[in-house]
């Protein structure tokens, strides 16, 4: 800030934390954490409420008026300090060359006010410093439940995963129906002088039909596969038609084995991201009801006035409530108690900020999922059993993307979740 001040950094051994240690001769140790939520986003110079303001730059706004605020009086910091600097070199420079027992006393006296002057302006700037970054952490926080909730219910509201069970169900194949009804037909005839038949038999009666309740991959599986070959087997070369078509249902159903057992290995990393998400649901609602306790807020009021209201113009005045909310909060924390009163705000800043790295972790996971599906369907739209119909999940997969990426950027929160820190 001025040369007044020394900075050297260290670091705690339980946990990634940046301490800045300021030294100087006439005040005492002050640790404090800086922390810039979003310091990377673009910022809106409207401070106005704008009636046609978008959804998504409601909290970019509010972000951008939080730091400009804070470096007004950052500024006005430097400008205060950089004049007591100059009187303190004046006074020094009278108290040396004066030669005035009571002169010399008097500016001894003025200089240890100067001094306590700028002290308590570098007091005020850490007030200030924990209000720009808590006012930060608390629109973040409340900004996030709104961006939550679409990730939440992203996987089961999209055309792809439809049409990607379509494309796995051998029923919707040219020709498929009819040759498995003769293979069906086949089955119940001779069931009774062959044990697989006879097991294939009961499990396709039982469920109707191959797409539904029969796994194409598995152990049924292999009964299936047996029981198809045997059938195909037991076509006459005279019946070229019927044994081609039964030919073909064999192969699209063992192509759509292997399709599956690969659809499979990737649909199973969902399991994982699911619980990732539930684990954050759960983190995030704990810290949001504990800030809203801080700043006396209910989650009622926060869902009714924000997370469900869909004017931008609204939702802005009212993160411009929370955001004074904030700031009062650390007033009356340090008012409370002058001694401790940025332990609890400094640890919701490391919650805040935790989520934020967790979130950005969880949608550039479900990004990369998606990705997966480009292998998939590379590795078969050129099959000749079933490669028309992956090929056509290429379209839908490519609007897929486009909707994530527009709703989601989790680029955007990798890069803001490791810029958090900014040190003065």
């Amino acid at each position: 800030m001025t040369p007044f001040f020394k900075f050297y950094h260290s670091a705690v051994k339980n946990g990634a934390l940046i301490v800045i240690k300021r030294k100087t001769v006439f005040m005492k140790q002050v640790n404090f954490i800086l922390f810039c939520l979003l310091c990377a986003l673009p910022v809106q110079a409207h401070i106005q409420p704008d009636s046609t303001l978008a959804s998504d730059n409601v909290r970019e706004k509010i972000l951008g008026e939080i730091r400009q605020n804070f470096d007004y009086k950052n500024k006005a910091l430097d400008s205060t300090i950089g004049r007591l600097d100059n009187k303190v070199s004046k006074l020094d420079s009278v108290i040396k060359m004066t030669g005035n027992p009571r002169e010399r006393m008097d500016k001894l006296v003025e200089r240890v006010q100067v001094l306590e002057e700028k002290q308590k302006a570098i007091e005020q700037n850490e007030i200030n410093v924990y209000e720009a970054n808590y006012q930060s952490a608390v629109i973040n926080l409340a900004s996030m439940d709104r961006e939550i909730k679409p990730l939440l219910l992203f996987h089961t509201t999209k055309d792809f995963f439809n049409a990607l069970t379509e494309t796995g169900n051998p029923m919707t194949y040219d020709g498929y129906a009819a040759g498995f009804t003769k293979f069906k037909a086949y089955i119940d005839k001779i069931k009774d002088h062959s044990a697989t038949l006879k097991a294939v038999s009961e499990v396709v009666s039982a469920t109707g039909n191959v797409s539904f309740g029969v796994p194409l991959v598995g152990a049924y599986s292999q009964l299936l596969f047996s029981g198809m070959a045997e059938y195909v087997n037991s076509i006459g070369h005279k019946k070229r038609e019927q044994k081609a078509e039964a030919e073909k249902m064999f192969a699209v159903t063992t192509t759509l084995s292997q399709f599956a057992t690969d659809k499979n290995l990737v649909e199973n990393e969902w399991e994982g991201i699911t619980q990732s998400l539930a684990e954050m649901q759960v983190y995030y609602d704990s810290t949001l009801n504990c800030n809203l306790r801080m700043v006396d807020i209910s989650r009622s009021e926060l869902t009714c006035s924000f997370t469900r209201e869909s004017d931008a113009s609204k939702r802005y005045m009212y993160l411009s409530v929370l955001r004074q909310k904030a700031a009062d909060h650390v007033l009356a924390m340090k008012a409370k108690n002058p001694k401790d009163w940025k332990e609890d705000i400094y640890y919701q800043l490391m919650d805040v900020q935790s989520l934020k790295m967790k979130y950005g972790d969880i949608t550039y996971r479900i990004r990369h999922h998606i990705d997966k599906y480009d292998v998939l369907i590379n590795k078969y739209k050129t099959n000749k059993n079933i490669g028309t119909h992956v090929a056509r999940l290429d379209e839908k997969l490519n609007l897929l993307k486009a909707t994530f990426d527009d709703a989601f950027e989790p680029a955007q929160y990798a890069h803001s979740a490791t810029q958090m820190y900014k040190v003065m």
